[in-house]
């Protein structure tokens, strides 16, 4: 039995499509036939319907067909299934066959052609007698036919030849070779598939009528035959749900028979078939939860049907053939866009499939392995006279037969025997790889790295068993990153174990070192006496002998490597490997620290190497060096020892190069940086420790950076995380777990003593030149040379500080915006011990804010280092951040008023107006204000000179100084809506500069004005400050008349009970345009205070839009009214009189 007899058969997996036969067409000779046929089988899209076309001769043989059966009485079946059914159906036995033939309506031999049409007809019909397979004809023509009913001739002639082929109208077609060919070509198929739906759903009914005649004591194998037969046909019908609903009677009645060792093998092998077709159907419906419940109820049903003793492996075969199957239409359906996941996807099936096929292989080593003297059974047991079964899942020395006890016992057991020695010839490590590498395929693909790992270890242990070597070697190499990443260190040492084995048997001599230097290490799991063989073995391969074989290997595998390890001694040449140990545990741990995070560039840099051996035996180096980023450093880190072969396992003489187990040892170093490295990090690139001789091989351990491996860093964190209390340890060893990696120093430079002094008085005030005085004093030994001085604003600010900020050495210069922000390499020169220096400094700050200043002292000086004379440069920066905050020194502002102080909006056309200016003090310091003054603009006056009125005033914090000027605005052009006004000066300083400082000037633009005129502005003139009680108070009102006509005015005079007045209280007059009308009143008042003045209501006649209040503005409505002094004796009392009265009425 070969090893694909698990295999499903094509016919069962395929997609079931109607077979129609198409004869008539000689598609080798013929190019419109061959046309024909193209259009038939090219480039069908999914959108066709499914049929399977084949092109026949005309007078090929179909399968013939049986006499049916009238009754089942006594008929005893033999099997379920014929092996050849499902092909038959498929391929053989079509469910239409279509003849073609040239013949057009026209044709001059048309008679004659009839005769041949009908007589090939015949000649199919024939062929097929017995079966119910329909038979069409299809015309071809070389013209395109009329529309139906409009060819008389067509229609007589079409019915003619279905009367002389026995032939329904529906079975005669026309097939105009035309450019629309294709387009023919689908309405044709369409036709054809009607007429084999029609057959196969007779043939349906005919396998059902069969069912009466059934009893269910001797023809329990035809009901589950009748049910798969249904079902099948149902597909060919595409009616897929009736199939899987026979489908799952089928699968049910299978596991009504009662099942023996004789028949086990057929009701599997058929539960298979029909569980395939079943989830196959789920799948392609889109219930892949069905296909699911139905595998799993499939393996509960069958896993315990395991058959003859002796044939066990043959279960075990079946089962993994059960779950692969399964996991390629769980994959299949995936890539016809079925959504899998992590939990639930093929590559459990394959992992399954190959669990079951490694158990396989277990049963065939213990059932299959035969004494040297047993040979394989002659005759042949397994062969039959046709070369295939009859029936599916049954044995070929005994096909038929369905009886408990098997015919021939002899017989019975060759069979079973020559099963068993062809199961030895089967290769079971090549089919539990393919499962394997299929299930990783899916478990990569689903981001499941560990059961991608776990696969991949099997995979290469089959290898192993498989005599690949290599490839296992590869594979358990890929994964064992993995597991020493996650810390697996038991399944490590079993992967590391077999890894071995594969690089001894392969004589890769690398490698062999590399896990061997793992394997006896501080992560392996092994017994001391097995790493002590491992180690020995090792030291074999350093001082260039053969090691010794590895435990549990094949025999002639062991013979070939050992050739190969000869030949490795032969060779001169490569005997050097380095070993990168990042990636790996081995059996020496390393840590290289710098003592400090940096060193000054007058010490010497220290560095110290730790190693720490974790095998059986000490173990003897030969070298131990440090490589750094700088190599010239390189010499003075190195330690080496010129050894023999026969003391590598021996105490060295020195000490210093062998490792005891367990034992910390610890290597100094010291060197002097050069000058040049000052501000530059120095790092362990890695450190490279030589095992072995020259003469024999050498290997190189080398770590990167500081030291560790792949289990260093999870060690640190759990020494540094454990409460453990550590054991105090005899002498000066030191606890490994105590040692921390320092891989990288900075060399900076020598440590200055100097001192830098910052004197200022903050804030500084905008626009002033702040001055900052530096004193630099040396308190070095010796003389410091080339002192250089960098202040001013600390770079890697806002670009807006820098832009703002100027700093200068001079204060008679002005500081304007080409003097930069920072100040470098200012000269100081030399320095002598104790020598003191000042420079002042001189910042101009434009606008307000906190500014970060830098002061940075460099010079030069001579050291003694380890007996080496080096030139230091020093560089003393200040230790605090300076900060500084800008501030404003004052606040100006600027607003208008009426002449009554009231806030103005807008002005009128030669109306006086006042311009007052408020300057608060915003300085901590005192501001002596020196000068100000008002530059007025071209289109605006002053009413009198503008002179200062805050000269010469000092302001302390908080204090306001306030100062007017009288102004009036000039007719502006018409369209004109804003008038600007000017700019105020201040000139300021600091009371407590020197007077040598020069003023800073502060200009301040004067808000614009919004001009407005008035057609008629009443005035008064020569109205004097103040009044006196029972005085007379006369005061002239003026109206002029700014427009072009003459204007009619009403004036009032509202009476108050302040004052009595003498003059016109209501009077209508006419101005003429451009003239002014004056208006004398004498006010006499009697009552002293603030009082109200007779209110003036003026009304133009013309201009009714402009209020009276509006013109009331431009008049003065209150007066101080003084208290008359008195003149004679009586006089007292009068005025006492009048000054209650003013507090009676509250004026």
């Amino acid at each position: 039995m070969s090893p694909t007899q698990w295999d499903l058969p094509p016919e069962l997996c395929c997609r079931p499509m109607a077979f129609v036969a198409l004869t008539g067409l000689d598609v080798v000779y013929n190019a419109v036939h061959r046309a024909i046929w193209d259009a038939f089988c090219a480039n069908r899209r999914a959108d066709r319907v499914p049929i399977s076309f084949k092109v026949l001769p005309g007078d090929h043989e179909y399968p013939k067909c049986r006499t049916k059966r009238t009754s089942y009485e006594w008929y005893i079946p033999k099997g379920i299934l014929k092996t050849g059914w499902m092909n038959k159906h498929l391929n053989l036995v079509p469910a239409l066959v279509v003849l073609f033939y040239e013949l057009d309506w026209d044709d001059a031999q048309w008679k004659e052609k009839q005769s041949e049409c009908a007589t090939k007809v015949e000649i199919v019909r024939t062929s097929l007698q017995g079966r119910n397979t329909k038979v069409a004809v299809v015309l071809i023509q070389k013209k395109t036919p009329l529309p139906p009913g409009e060819d008389v001739v067509a229609s007589e002639r079409a019915a003619a030849l279905c009367n002389a082929c026995d032939l329904s109208g529906k079975s005669l077609f026309v097939l105009p070779h035309t450019d629309h060919l294709v387009g023919y070509i689908i309405r044709l198929e369409n036709a054809f598939y009607e007429h084999a739906q029609t057959y196969y759903y007779n043939e349906i009914r005919r396998v059902k009528s069969h069912k009466e005649f059934l009893n269910k004591t001797t023809h329990q194998l035809l009901f589950v035959r009748h049910q798969f037969k249904t079902g099948f046909f149902s597909e060919l019908k595409q009616d897929t749900q009736n199939a899987l609903k026979h489908y799952r009677s089928a699968y049910g009645l299978i596991h009504e028979l009662r099942a023996h060792e004789t028949n086990m093998l057929e009701i599997k092998t058929l539960a298979g078939f029909i569980n395939y077709k079943i989830c196959r159907l789920c799948f392609q419906h889109n219930t892949p939860l069905d296909a699911i419940a139905q595998f799993r109820k499939h393996i509960d049903l069958c896993k315990k049907k395991l058959g003859s003793g002796d044939l066990a492996f043959e279960h075990t075969a079946w089962m993994s053939k059960q779950f692969q199957s399964f996991g390629d239409l769980f994959d299949e359906a995936i890539k016809l866009g079925l959504t899998a996941i992590q939990t639930q996807n093929p590559g459990f099936y394959y992992q399954q499939a190959a669990c079951y096929a490694q158990e396989r292989k277990q049963q065939a080593s213990q059932f299959c392995s035969h004494e040297p003297n047993v040979t394989y059974p002659l005759p042949d047991p397994l062969e039959t006279l046709s070369g295939v079964l009859d029936f599916y899942g049954q044995r070929a020395w005994r096909q038929g037969h369905q009886s408990i006890d098997p015919p021939d016992p002899d017989r019975e057991k060759q069979g079973v025997l020559a099963l068993q020695m062809k199961e030895r010839s089967v290769q079971h490590s090549e089919l539990i790889i393919a499962l394997l590498s299929n299930a990783v395929a899916q478990f990569k693909k689903y981001k499941c790295p560990r059961m991608k790992s776990h696969l991949m270890v099997q995979m290469g242990e089959e290898y192993f068993h498989a005599k690949e070597y290599t490839k296992a070697l590869k594979l358990l190499d890929y994964v064992m990153c993995d597991y020493r990443t996650e810390r697996w260190w038991s399944l490590l040492t079993s992967i590391l174990g077999t890894a071995l084995k594969c690089s001894y048997l392969t004589g890769h001599v690398k490698d062999y070192i590399t896990y061997s230097m793992e394997l006896v290490g501080r992560a392996s799991t092994l017994r001391e006496d097995q790493k002590s063989r491992i180690e020995k073995n090792l030291i074999r391969v350093l001082m260039n002998e053969v090691p010794e074989e590895e435990p549990n290997c094949d025999a002639g595998s062991v013979r070939a490597a050992q050739g190969l390890w000869g030949e490795r001694l032969t060779l001169a040449a490569g005997n050097e490997f380095t070993i990168e140990v990042q990636d790996c545990v081995p059996f020496i741990q390393c840590k290289a620290r710098f003592l400090s995070p940096s060193f000054h560039v007058d010490e010497p840099v220290q560095l110290h190497v730790y190693l720490r051996a974790d095998c059986p035996h000490p173990v003897r180096f030969a070298k131990l060096g440090v490589s750094l980023s700088n190599q010239e450093y390189n010499q003075y880190c190195l330690v080496e020892e010129a050894c023999k072969v026969k003391d590598i396992l021996e105490p060295s003489s020195q000490e210093n190069m062998c490792l005891v187990p367990g034992k910390t040892r610890k290597y100094c170093f010291k060197f002097v940086a050069k000058t040049e490295d000052v501000g530059r990090k120095i790092e362990i690139t890695h450190v490279d420790l030589m095992l072995g001789v020259e003469s024999g091989r050498c290997v190189y351990l080398n770590w990167r950076g500081g030291g560790g491996d792949a289990a260093s860093a999870h060690e640190a964190l759990q020494a540094s995380r454990s409460f453990k209390r550590r054991t105090r340890l005899p002498g000066q060893q030191l606890e490994w777990d105590t040692v921390s990696v320092q891989a990288s120093t900075m060399v900076i430079s020598r440590v200055p003593r100097i001192s830098v002094q910052l004197r200022h008085e903050p804030p500084a005030l905008t626009n002033e030149m702040y001055c900052m005085t530096i004193t630099i004093q040396s308190e070095e030994d010796t003389v410091a040379r080339d002192v250089c001085l960098t202040a001013g604003l600390k770079p890697g600010q806002d670009a807006n500080l820098t832009q703002t900020t100027h700093v200068t050495l001079d204060s008679s210069e002005g500081c304007d915006d080409a003097h930069p922000a920072l100040l470098t390499d200012i000269v100081v020169g030399d320095l002598q011990p104790g020598q003191k220096m000042e420079k002042k400094l001189y910042v101009r700050c434009v606008n307000t804010g906190s500014r970060i200043f830098l002061f940075h002292v460099s010079y030069a000086i001579s050291s003694t280092v380890e007996g080496k004379d080096i030139a230091c440069k020093c560089h003393k920066v200040r230790d605090e951040t300076v900060t500084i905050d800008t501030v404003v020194p004052f606040e100006v502002a600027v607003k208008f008023v009426s002449t009554k102080f009231e806030h103005l909006e807008r002005v009128y056309v030669d109306v006086p107006f006042l311009l007052m200016v408020d300057i608060l003090s915003a300085s901590p310091w005192p501001v002596h204000l020196v000068d100000s003054q008002i530059q007025l603009a071209s289109n605006m006056a002053a009413v009198d000179l503008p002179q200062s009125q805050v000269a010469a005033v000092v302001l302390q914090t908080g204090e306001c100084a306030s100062e007017c000027f009288s102004l009036k605005c000039p007719p502006v052009q018409n369209g004109t809506s804003t008038v600007a006004a000017g700019h105020y000066l201040i000139s300021w300083k600091r009371c407590v500069h020197p007077l040598t400082c020069q003023p800073l000037l502060i200009i301040v633009t004067v808000p614009v004005v919004l001009p407005l005129s008035h057609p008629l502005p009443p005035r008064t003139s020569e109205l004097p400050s103040f009044g006196r009680v029972r005085e007379s108070l006369p005061v002239w009102y003026h109206i002029e008349n700014r427009t072009g006509m003459v204007q009619e005015v009403d004036v009032s005079v509202e009476p108050s009970d302040a004052f009595m007045f003498s003059g016109l209280k209501q009077v209508r007059m006419r101005i003429l345009p451009g003239s002014v009308q004056e208006m004398v009143y004498n006010f006499y008042p009697l009552m002293a205070g603030y009082q109200n003045l007779p209110l003036l209501n003026v009304s133009v006649l013309r201009l009714p839009s402009i209020p009276s209040q509006l013109l009331q503005r431009f008049l003065p409505t209150r007066i101080f009214i003084k208290v008359r002094p008195p003149l004679h004796q009586h006089e007292p009392f009068l005025t006492l009189c009048y000054v209650m009265h003013y507090i009676h009425t509250g004026c």
